[in-house]
């Protein structure tokens, strides 16, 4: 939702050093967790909410990028970034988050997050057909056990009428792509990132998905550059909440967990969408809905800890499995 932020990481900026690694990312998931309340707040269009949200959020990033180079910088003459990889890395995270909006509006704030999280089983498929990865059975057998669950998240089965969301399948769909974008996205950060960079890559990134945003919202259900008072309200706490400080928290303490509870604390993201959906938007899934939820995050589960394994070049020493870059289950989705 990825750069390599699970297990050993190398020496990089720490926001917050002193506190149990464990109880940061609970707090960075829960404040991504309510990343599509704040969406749904704002009741404006895809476009809109992810323009304002990349942009409101740069003036906080850049500083953090500039501090983390000019550490970087130190000890080493480059940084090692790739800042066109990235920028084209940013496009594809910006069409993400456009379509994610819209299925926010369309299935559920609660749904539409779970069902982005298939991004976890595309990621690997990109790495095995761009990279060369491997990709271990247990993953496969994950793969049509998700597709169930999506199908039954997204309403495509059982009753029609017992299903949250005011177009079901247009929302499941365009989840989906929103999750294909997603693992573009990251599979770009992997090839631009310099060994370390954490806000750098994410702050290029970011610049990327606010053009792509203001692009496609222009010619899609158009953007607004003046929302009224109460919009904005909620698309400055969501910039501020969920691009910023989740995001912070979870790049600073993912790298002091080990992988499985990192990916397990990670899985609080989709469950606390669902819940925060229900408590604060009155969005209640269907059963079958919520089964369909447990069904994906299960298989979410699965594949996070049975992540594709990195196929080293010809002469050169296999990565680590904890260093090797970005993957999905130290992705913060949202």
């Amino acid at each position: 939702m990825t750069r390599s932020l699970v297990g050993p990481a190398p020496a990089g900026p720490s926001v917050v050093p002193r506190v149990d690694p464990r109880l940061v990312a609970v707090a960075g998931s829960l404040c991504i967790a309510f990343s599509p309340i704040f969406i749904a707040l704002a009741d404006v269009s895809p476009g809109t909410a992810t323009f304002f949200r990349c942009a409101l959020a740069l003036p906080l990033l850049v500083p953090l990028a500039l501090l983390e180079r000019r550490r970087r910088l130190r000890s080493s003459p480059t940084t090692g970034n790739r800042p066109l990889v990235l920028f084209v890395g940013g496009a594809l995270l910006g069409l993400d988050m456009t379509l994610w909006a819209e299925s926010v509006h369309a299935v559920g704030a609660g749904v539409s997050t779970v069902l982005v999280n298939v991004q976890v089983v595309i990621l690997p498929l990109l790495a095995f057909l761009v990279l060369g990865e491997r990709v271990r059975r247990t993953f496969v057998l994950a793969v049509p056990v998700m597709l169930v669950g999506v199908a039954l998240a997204g309403g495509l089965l059982g009753d029609p009428e017992a299903v949250t969301g005011v177009a079901p399948v247009r929302g499941t769909v365009t989840a989906l792509i929103a999750a294909a974008a997603y693992a573009g996205y990251l599979l770009f950060v992997r090839l631009g990132a310099g060994p370390g960079q954490r806000f750098t890559p994410v702050a290029i990134a970011t610049v990327g998905a606010a053009v792509t945003s203001f692009a496609v919202g222009s010619f899609w259900q158009g953007i607004d550059l003046a929302p009224d008072a109460r919009s904005l309200m909620w698309l400055v706490v969501l910039a501020i909440v969920g691009q910023v400080v989740g995001w912070v928290l979870i790049a600073s303490a993912l790298p002091r967990l080990a992988s499985s509870t990192g990916a397990s604390i990670l899985l609080l993201q989709p469950v606390g969408a669902v819940l925060l959906g229900a408590l604060i938007l009155a969005e209640v899934p269907g059963v079958l809905q919520l089964v369909g939820c447990a069904v994906v995050l299960g298989a979410v589960a699965v594949a996070a800890r049975t992540r594709a394994t990195p196929t080293a070049p010809a002469g050169e020493p296999a990565p680590d499995a904890d260093v090797a870059g970005p993957e999905a289950p130290a992705t913060p989705r949202r």
